[in-house]
């Protein structure tokens, strides 16, 4: 009974991390010598009716002692200044923060219809909110900056066009 509520904790996020990641995969390149061959034609994705679907949810407990949490020197910005440390990893009773689970595959030709509402990554007292964050591909994501300096991000996809250099 023990392992069939677990299974069941984590089938949810594991299905939507699924959903995720179909969108993010590698770029073939073809060369111009070879000619493309044409792709057989996949079985039409069947979208899952929310309210037909269940919810996961659990806890990640961290066993043992936790690290301290380090220091982070934001001394350069003055709206930055002061004690500084970094997030705790551990909570207190010993769960793990910042938890993502997916499902690896399982999904066959079904599909989780991609969010209408986007979701935003705030840059306040100098960190990022929330400190993980999962987006479908496809759905939009605001950056919003509730500091009051100037952040310069810089990112480096690895698959997608990098920006702001």
């Amino acid at each position: 009974m023990k392992t069939k509520t677990w299974m069941t904790i984590l089938a949810l996020p594991a299905l939507w991390g699924l959903v995720l990641l179909t969108g993010c995969g590698s770029k073939k390149e073809e060369t111009a010598e070879q000619p493309a061959a044409t792709p057989a034609a996949a079985p039409a994705a069947t979208p899952i009716d929310p309210a037909t679907a269940a919810t996961v949810s659990g806890t990640v407990k961290f066993d043992g002692t936790a690290p301290p949490a380090a220091k982070i020197d934001m001394s350069q910005d003055p709206a930055c200044k002061g004690p500084n440390t970094a997030e705790a990893i551990v909570a207190s009773g010993g769960k793990l923060a910042n938890v993502f689970v997916y499902v690896k595959d399982g999904l066959g030709n079904r599909t989780f219809e991609v969010p209408k509402e986007a979701v935003t990554l705030d840059q306040s007292g100098c960190r990022y909110h929330p400190h993980v964050l999962g987006v479908m591909a496809g759905q939009d994501v605001n950056i919003v900056n509730s500091d009051p300096t100037t952040h310069n991000i810089h990112p480096t996809p690895k698959d997608n066009r990098e920006w702001n250099e």
